[in-house]
C-alpha cells in the first residue's frame, strides 16, 4: 500500500520542481531587455553555455561515477548536448524578433506536441485523453497569444515589422523542437539507470562546450558594462543553472511529455513580466491564452481520483500504479513490475530484433 503512495508524492514533487523551473525561465526574455546592445547569440550562448559547464563541474563527479552507463548511451548524450546547444541560439533570436511574450509562447508551447512526437515514435508510448485535453489547452493559448501578438505587429504596434514576428515565430518552432529533444535525451538516460544530476550534468556540460566558440565569437558586449555583465550571470546562474537542477528532478519523476506540457507556465510567466517590466501590451485576446494555459496546467497537475471498486480492491491487494498523464504501463501492479525485473518509476526499454537497444553503443 505504500509503494502507490510514494510513486504519487515522488510524482507530485517532480510536477511542482518542473512548475517551479519554469517560472525562473519565464524570466529570461525580461533581463534579456536589460542588455539591449548584447546579441541574441551572446545572451543565449552566455546563460545556456556557462549554465551548462557550471551543472557539469557541480555535477563532476556524478558524472564520473556514472561514466560507464554514460559512454554505453553515448548516442544520446550527443543527441542531447546538441539540443542544448541549438536550444538557446533559437530561443533568444526568436524573442529578439517576435517579442518577449510570442517567442517565448511559440518556443514551449511547440515542445509538448514534439515531445508527444519523439516519446510515439521513438519510446512507442501510447498517450491519454487526459494528456491530449491538457495539451490541446495550452496549444489553444498559445495560438491565441501569438495571434494578438502577431496582429499588433502588423498594425505597426508590436515588437517589430510582420516579417520579422513571422522569422520569430519560425526560430521558436525550431526551439521547442530542440527543448524536447534535450528533455527526451535527459529523461531517458534518468530512466535507463543514470542518476539526475549525471544525465543533467553531462548533456549540459556537452552542450555548453558546443557553445563555447559562440560565446567567443559574439560575447564581447557582455564585458562592456557591469548591467550587461549582471544579465549574463544571472542567467547562467539563476534560469538556466538553478531552473535545469529543478528540470533534472522532475524529469526523474515525470513523463518527458508531461514535464514539457508543465512548463507551458513558462510563456505565461513571460507574458505577463513582459506587460509589467518591459512595457509590451497585451490584448484580451492574449490573457484569454494565457487563462488556457493555466487551465492546461490545472488538468495535468490536479491528481485524478481513483474509482470506488478501485479504492475497495486497493485493501485487500496491493494497488495498481496511479496511472501517469501520458498513459502506458500503469495498470500493471508494483509486485509485478519487479517480478518482471522492473522499476514501476522507469521506463521498459525499447528492444530491437537483436535485442539490445538501440541507443546504446554497439
Amino acid at each position: 500500500m505504500s509503494r502507490p503512495a510514494g510513486h504519487a508524492s515522488g510524482a507530485g514533487a517532480g510536477a511542482v520542481a518542473v512548475l517551479v523551473a519554469s517560472v525562473l525561465w519565464g524570466t529570461t526574455g525580461t533581463a534579456a531587455t536589460f542588455a539591449p546592445g548584447v546579441g541574441p547569440l551572446a545572451i543565449g550562448a552566455a546563460a545556456m553555455g556557462l549554465g551548462g559547464l557550471l551543472q557539469a563541474a557541480v555535477a563532476g563527479p556524478r558524472v564520473l561515477r556514472a561514466r560507464d552507463d554514460l559512454r554505453a548511451r553515448w548516442r544520446t548524450v550527443l543527441i542531447g548536448g546538441a539540443g542544448v546547444a541549438l536550444y538557446p541560439l533559437a530561443f533568444y533570436t526568436s524573442m529578439r524578433l517576435a517579442g518577449v511574450a510570442v517567442g517565448t509562447v511559440v518556443s514551449i508551447g511547440s515542445a509538448p506536441l514534439a515531445s508527444a512526437l519523439i516519446e510515439r515514435l521513438v519510446d512507442r508510448r501510447r498517450l491519454t485523453r487526459r494528456w491530449m485535453a491538457g495539451a490541446g489547452l495550452g496549444l489553444a493559448g498559445t495560438v491565441l497569444l501569438c495571434a494578438a501578438e502577431a496582429a499588433r505587429a502588423g498594425s505597426g504596434s508590436g515588437a517589430g515589422s510582420a516579417a520579422g514576428t513571422v522569422a520569430g515565430v519560425g526560430l521558436g518552432l525550431l526551439a521547442g523542437v530542440t527543448y524536447a529533444v534535450y528533455a527526451w535525451a535527459a529523461h531517458r538516460l534518468i530512466t535507463h539507470g543514470v542518476p539526475s544530476r549525471a544525465a543533467m550534468g553531462a548533456v549540459f556540460g556537452l552542450g555548453g562546450l558546443m557553445l563555447v566558440p559562440v560565446l567567443l565569437a559574439t560575447g564581447a558586449p557582455l564585458t562592456a558594462s557591469w548591467t550587461n555583465a549582471g544579465v549574463g550571470l544571472y542567467m547562467a546562474l539563476v534560469p538556466m543553472f538553478t531552473g535545469y537542477v529543478l528540470f533534472g528532478f522532475g524529469l526523474a519523476r515525470v513523463p518527458v511529455s508531461t514535464a514539457t506540457t508543465l512548463s507551458l507556465l513558462e510563456p505565461a510567466v513571460a507574458a505577463v513580466f513582459a506587460v509589467l517590466v518591459v512595457g509590451e501590451r497585451l490584448p484580451a485576446a492574449g490573457w484569454a491564452g494565457i487563462v488556457l494555459v493555466i487551465a492546461c496546467l490545472g488538468v495535468l497537475t490536479v491528481p485524478a481520483r481513483r474509482p470506488r471498486a478501485s479504492r475497495r480492491a486497493g485493501s485487500g491487494r496491493a494497488a495498481a500504479v496511479p496511472a501517469p498523464a501520458y498513459g502506458g504501463t500503469a495498470s500493471r501492479t508494483s509486485d509485478e513490475f519487479r517480478a518482471a525485473g522492473q522499476s514501476p518509476l522507469c521506463t521498459p526499454k525499447i528492444r530491437t530484433r537483436s535485442g539490445r537497444d538501440p541507443w546504446d553503443a554497439s
